[in-house]
């Protein structure tokens, strides 16, 4: 599956939340994308398109441009079938620093992130 957007919006401690981490981003074709993890959680919420699912085990490969989640192969109705999302977006909307940060926060302990920067 791939989704192209112009902002990832992320934070990396959302103190309002009970510090969650969270990523989020709308699709030019309007599909809405978030992942997000609470500090105490042994896993990961993905929702897309107002659908939620509780994961663990996902790998997450940032490169300049596309952002890569992967999910099991038995997961994949949490992404319409689908066990690879990439996500295409532009970096000059972006603070990588935080995206990076968010990422670490959100897979710590129960996923894997891959930074290519």
């Amino acid at each position: 599956m791939q989704m192209t957007t112009s902002l990832l919006i992320v934070n990396p401690c959302d103190d309002e939340e009970d510090n969650m981490a969270m990523l989020a981003c709308h699709s030019d074709q309007g599909e809405m994308f978030l992942m997000s993890r609470y500090p105490d959680e042994d896993e990961l919420e993905i929702t897309l398109d107002g659908e939620p699912s509780t994961l663990d085990g996902v790998k997450v490969t940032l490169s300049p441009t596309v952002l890569k989640i992967e999910i099991a192969a038995a997961d994949a109705d949490a992404l319409n079938g689908d066990d690879v999302l990439e996500i295409t977006f532009n970096p000059d909307m972006v603070d990588m620093a935080e995206v990076e940060e968010t990422l670490k926060n959100i897979l710590d302990g129960t996923g894997t992130f891959i930074s290519q920067l």
